[in-house]
């Protein structure tokens, strides 16, 4: 098993790793050398190292996400024992281990009501306030979790997953001022995150795609981010998939517009003055996303290129496929 996979972060852990991960956990862990003393005493008597614990952390992730409640719990009373009970990181993983074994319902209130109760002993614990969202998430409870979250960025205002959560949100609830208001808040805090100007590029081009007509402008929006996604990562998949969905909507929408509003580009946002693009400048935007895909789609395809998600892959090739525009 890569050390790579073992010490990367849980969200850039695929499915596949996360099994791949699981099913060594017990041998794994057979072989990391640990120690019941506490820190700092345990570095003196055992070969551990920061990354043990990295280890242990998605070793911990990677059982629950593929359903081996066995293998977590045990790293868990490892993690236990090692830092000790009232560690703050230590009670989130509780937390999220019972989030993740709880079978109904009724189990997620119990876990809620011990969220609750940690946060009148601390109110100054933001893991427990995000797992609190998360609760809420899945209890359906949607209003109520934008507001936790509400309150949580009062008190914490340059927290960029909580304002990515909150678009997340919004989104759900159709609120696209709303959701695209808090995916700017996350672009200010990280102006070069390829994901983010592709997140608030799919707001834009949500909010407006069910209209008839749809709003040029927002059109316009959303093909200057997810240029700029393309810009900042040349070999996003989902980048380019954007483009390609984007220019494929404009192209007959700007072919059918008045000549007039093309010239200059036209009709600019007040907000952020940005102009309707040119007919030509969207077919070659579109045929560089047609190519980049094409290839990404055969390379990927061929194992010439990993690191893509299958269903990524498969949804690019239905997207070309759409327009008749691969090559096999």
């Amino acid at each position: 098993m890569s050390q790579a996979n073992l010490l990367s972060p849980p969200t850039q852990i695929n499915p596949p790793t996360a099994l791949a991960l699981s099913q060594k956990a017990p041998l794994i862990l057979s072989h990391s050398p640990t120690s019941s003393l506490p820190w700092p005493l345990s570095l003196l008597f055992s070969r551990e190292t920061p990354e043990s614990w990295t280890i242990h952390e998605n070793l911990f992730y990677s059982a629950l996400r593929t359903g081996d409640e066995t293998s977590a719990r045990a790293i868990l009373e490892r993690l236990k024992a090692r830092f000790g009970e009232q560690n703050e990181r230590i009670i989130t993983l509780v937390g999220v281990f019972n989030e993740a074994t709880a079978k109904s319902n009724a189990e997620l209130e119990k876990v809620f009501e011990e969220y609750e109760q940690i946060l009148r002993e601390d109110p100054t614990n933001m893991s427990v306030r995000k797992r609190r969202v998360a609760v809420l998430k899945s209890l359906g409870r949607t209003q109520d979790a934008i507001t936790a979250l509400t309150v949580l960025l009062q008190n914490s205002p340059t927290d960029v997953e909580a304002w990515a959560e909150a678009s997340e949100l919004y989104a759900t609830q159709g609120a696209w001022g709303q959701a695209i208001y808090c995916a700017e808040e996350v672009l200010l805090m990280m102006p070069n995150a390829w994901s983010a100007h592709a997140h608030i590029a799919t707001l834009h081009y949500l909010s407006t795609v069910s209209n008839n007509p749809p709003s040029l402008s927002s059109l316009a929006l959303a093909l200057k981010h997810f240029c700029r996604v393309v810009e900042l990562n040349d070999s996003y998949l989902r980048g380019y998939y954007g483009l390609k969905l984007l220019t494929t909507k404009l192209i007959p929408l700007l072919s059918d517009a008045p000549q007039s509003s093309n010239k200059r580009g036209g009709n600019a946002q007040d907000d952020d003055d940005v102009p309707i693009p040119k007919l030509a400048t969207v077919e070659k935007l579109e045929e560089l996303a047609t190519n980049k895909l094409g290839e990404i789609v055969r390379n990927a395809s061929a194992r010439k290129w990993m690191g893509y998600d299958e269903a990524e892959v498969i949804a690019a090739r239905e997207l070309l496929d759409r327009g008749g525009r691969i090559e096999r």
